[in-house]
């Protein structure tokens, strides 16, 4: 069994409030994939009983219904959801990659979680972010994440297996078939899938097996014509014969190995395509590991969220918890966002800080999540005023939650974590509940298709610092699992499921999930407002990121308080969220994006008024 248990329990504070909430869902195994060529509808908002999901695409949200209806669990659903992912979003995440999967259990009242992230290869060097020709680091895109350097050994696959063996009622063989059909049968290409293979045109021509796939006679596929991956359906139906250990220990382990080692690169490219270290003992002793989750109180819920080497539970949960030193209540909107950015600020020094592979550096996670110490944090907020940026990080190891002299401005390390990843949300009918978020990094990840094989590999590494400093607690070294903002989170009140929610985005995610809490549970917005209302993404520096929308409809007012924002490029968002509501008598509320990256579609098993 490819698992490692690790128990460490966040500090726990504050008190619950009462909030009816139900179960729901109807779950399967062995669903139907959608008929060849079909595509369903985007739905963004669905409300009814029995169960519901919700994902970035219509026909990976079908294939979730279909597993609930047939009286699959949420974990079933999830799983079956996920290998769908990896055939319709290829470019965010699959079995070449990694994630972090959050549940709870209705029956024992837990809520548990799976590592399941990359990690570095035994033989990594310090220096293997530099370019032996040049001295320097490679440059980071295209040509560093472009390459085997940066693959991290998948955890992908052993997660769906330990997610099955905890709480599944389906075999991985069951819940991959949906995905396989839809792999051989083929899906219609949207414009998003267009323009990201377009994105990567470059990168996916510097790679013989990739361009072979996703560039078919030298040229994107078309938008609205149907794309099929009979060589990924050849390696789910391996997979569902043989188990886990084809994928690490078997003939494919040695096929994976062999394109990080020796990137099948195509003749003339000027890419450098950097070798990797990636071994076959490598994937043979990789574990996915069983973590306490992070958990917090705000505002009487139980917000329960990944642990590290995730940075997200912990900075979403510091930024919370500053948040809630102040009293919110009769504030208009821009006050609560001002109140929201600086306490990001503050969260983002201390991730920068503290955060890392906690099974490797010590992180301070109780420290960072403890009301005292974000009552002391908060002292550093002024309620009319934006505070120079960046900000200094605390001391979470020693305080005592008085206020003290401000610190020196602090510094921004760079973060190179990709705005890419998928995430997705499914509840059963038995209030069993699941919040899943995966990747392969980069759009595109390390653009090395395993050659036969149809699927990515991940760029994961790339998300270690690019230079290494033996006092950064995200430097890389070998066995390590790099630093991550992946925040799949799922809130309790009075012990029972209220919401879960996560989001795709990078660092990002962190900021999409603050806000949405703060605009469900602070400002009382019905979730599907929560999630389509316009974003920023506040971390810790002099000009906060926004869309254009956020600047248009708050922008004036918070430059009294001194912000300055800068857009995100034209067509682009700040994450890609699903999420799902539990409300009184199990009424449920699934929600996607509605419109950024093309919308999402959250289904119910029965909808309300049937």
């Amino acid at each position: 069994m490819r698992t490692r248990t690790t128990v460490r329990r966040s500090a726990v504070t504050g008190t619950l409030i009462l909030v009816l909430a139900g179960t729901a869902a109807v779950t399967p195994a062995g669903a139907a994939a959608p008929p060849p060529g079909h595509e369903p509808p985007r739905v963004p908002t669905s409300v009814g009983y029995g169960g519901a999901v919700s994902s970035l695409d219509p026909v990976v949200s079908e294939v979730g219904l279909t597993v609930l209806r047939r009286g699959g669990n949420a974990t079933d659903a999830a799983v079956a959801m996920a290998a769908a992912i990896g055939v319709t979003d290829p470019y965010s995440a699959g079995i070449g990659g990694g994630g972090f999967f959050v549940h709870y259990d209705a029956g024992t009242g837990d809520v548990e979680t799976i590592d399941g992230r990359e990690t570095a290869p035994a033989a990594i060097e310090p220096d293997a972010f530099v370019d032996p020709a040049t001295g320097e680091p490679y440059p980071f895109f295209p040509d560093l994440v472009t390459g085997g350097v940066s693959v991290g050994v998948p955890g992908t696959v052993a997660t769906w297996d330990r997610a099955l063996e905890r709480w599944g009622t389906t075999s991985l063989a069951e819940a991959l078939r949906p995905a396989t059909r839809v792999a051989e049968r083929g899906f219609v290409v949207d414009q998003l899938f267009h323009d990201q293979t377009l994105e990567n045109q470059e990168r996916f021509e510097a790679i013989t097996s990739t361009s072979d796939l996703f560039l078919p006679g030298g040229a994107a596929p078309a938008v609205g014509s149907v794309f099929r991956n009979p060589d990924l359906a050849a390696t789910y139906r391996l997979l569902a014969r043989t188990g886990t250990d084809a994928f690490y220990e078997g003939a494919l382990a040695r096929e994976i190995v062999d394109a990080v080692q020796d990137p099948p690169v195509a003749d003339g490219t000027t890419l450098p395509v950097p070798a990797g270290s990636m071994t076959t003992a490598d994937l043979a002793s990789y574990e996915v590991v069983d973590r306490a989750p992070t958990v917090f109180s705000y505002r009487g819920y139980d917000v329960y969220g990944m642990a590290p080497p995730s940075s997200g539970g912990t900075t979403v949960g510091e930024t919370l918890n500053i948040l809630e030193q102040a009293d919110l209540t009769g504030l208009d909107e821009p006050a609560v966002l001002h109140h929201m950015i600086e306490a990001s600020a503050l969260a983002f020094a201390d991730r920068a800080a503290y955060l890392g592979d906690g099974d490797v550096v010590d992180v301070p996670v109780d420290g960072l999540l403890d009301d005292v110490y974000a009552r002391e944090r908060a002292c550093l907020l002024d309620p009319a005023a934006a505070a120079p940026k960046p900000v200094a990080a605390g001391d979470a190891r020693s305080y005592d939650g008085e206020c003290g002299t401000p610190a020196a401005p602090g510094s921004v390390p760079p973060d190179t974590e990709s705005t890419s990843t998928t995430n997705l949300t499914a509840v059963d009918r038995w209030g069993d509940v699941v919040e899943y978020t995966l990747t392969i990094e980069q759009i595109g990840g390390s653009g090395i298709v395993v050659p036969g094989r149809g699927f990515l590999l991940n760029n994961e590494l790339t998300d270690f610092s690019i230079e290494y400093d033996a006092d950064d607690p995200n430097r890389i070294e070998p066995g390590k699992r790099p630093r991550s903002s992946m925040a799949p989170t799922i809130v309790l009140a009075d012990g029972r499921p209220v919401l879960a929610l996560g989001s795709p985005g990078g660092s990002n995610i962190i900021s999409t999930v603050t806000q949405m809490l703060v605009h469900r549970i602070d400002l009382g917005r019905p979730i599907q407002e929560a999630i389509a209302a316009p974003r920023a993404a506040p971390q810790n520096s002099a000009t906060v990121t926004a869309e254009p929308g956020f600047i248009g409809a708050y922008g004036a007012a918070l430059a009294g308080y001194g912000h300055t924002f800068a857009p995100v490029a034209p067509g682009k968002g700040i994450g890609a969220a699903t999420a799902v509501e539990i409300g009184p008598g199990g009424r449920l509320t699934a929600v996607a994006e509605p419109t950024r990256n093309g919308g999402g579609s959250a289904l119910v098993v029965r909808p309300a008024g049937r």
